[in-house]
C-alpha cells in the first residue's frame, strides 16, 4: 500500500495496517506523538483501531521536552 508520511512516499506499507501498526513499522514510539491523517487529528485512543487506506496522507509530529 502507498502512503505519504511527512511528505515522503512509502510504498512498502502492509494492507490493512492501523496507525499503531504504522508507528511500529516506522519504528516510532507511540508516546509523545501526534498523528494527522488527511488533515484530521487521530486520537491516541484510536491508534489501534484506525485503519489506513491507499493514498492516505499523514503527518507525524514528535513532541520534545526541554527548557
Amino acid at each position: 500500500m502507498n502512503l505519504v508520511v511527512n511528505g515522503q512516499d512509502y510504498h512498502d506499507i502492509p494492507e490493512g495496517i492501523s496507525v499503531k501498526g504504522l508507528l511500529a513499522h516506522l519504528e516510532l514510539p507511540e508516546k509523545k506523538i501526534a498523528v494527522e491523517r488527511n488533515l484530521e487529528i487521530v486520537s491516541k485512543s484510536t491508534f489501534e483501531t484506525t485503519l489506513l487506506s491507499e493514498g492516505d496522507r499523514l503527518e507525524i509530529i514528535h513532541f520534545i521536552g526541554g527548557g
